[in-house]
């Protein structure tokens, strides 16, 4: 039997670091947790793309990620800016997309304030292990395993 197959079909990794995004994406891949994993370099990319792919009037062209794997601290906007602008602009009405925290050195502030948005399920440290996409996977999308 195989392990998760394709489960979600689209991660969404959004971090300005280049070594942890391939680390990450090779991960997912070897795992085969997605369909499609996109890398996105800062919190505008990624409300750009998810202003086109989740708004009001989605375009076909854009699919809305099952899980997202933010940064805190990039360049343009972090993690806390993407977080706030997700919310002012509505992204976060639907219940279908989990977002998860990633950091290299997450610091007690950062942490609790992790605490204030409602979307974000957990931090986890950079880079990803393999226990960590299995726990997220158990934990989060349980249901969809084929």
């Amino acid at each position: 039997m195989k392990e998760a197959s394709e489960v979600l079909d689209l991660v969404l990794l959004v971090d300005d670091d280049d070594t942890t995004n391939y680390l990450n994406q090779r991960l997912l891949r070897d795992m085969k947790v997605a369909k499609e994993i996109l890398v996105l370099k800062n919190g505008k990319e990624a409300i750009d793309y998810l202003s086109k792919a989740c708004g009001d009037q989605p375009d076909g062209a854009f699919k809305c990620p099952d899980l997202i794997f933010l940064d805190i601290k990039m360049p343009t906007m972090d993690g806390f800016e993407f977080l706030e602008e997700y919310q002012r602009k509505g992204l976060d009405a639907g219940d279908h997309v989990i977002i998860l925290m990633l950091t290299s050195s997450a610091s007690f502030y950062d942490l609790e304030r992790i605490k204030s948005f409602k979307k974000v399920k957990k931090h986890y440290s950079k880079a990803l292990t393999n226990h960590d996409v299995k726990e997220i996977l158990a934990e989060f999308f349980q249901n969809r395993k084929k």
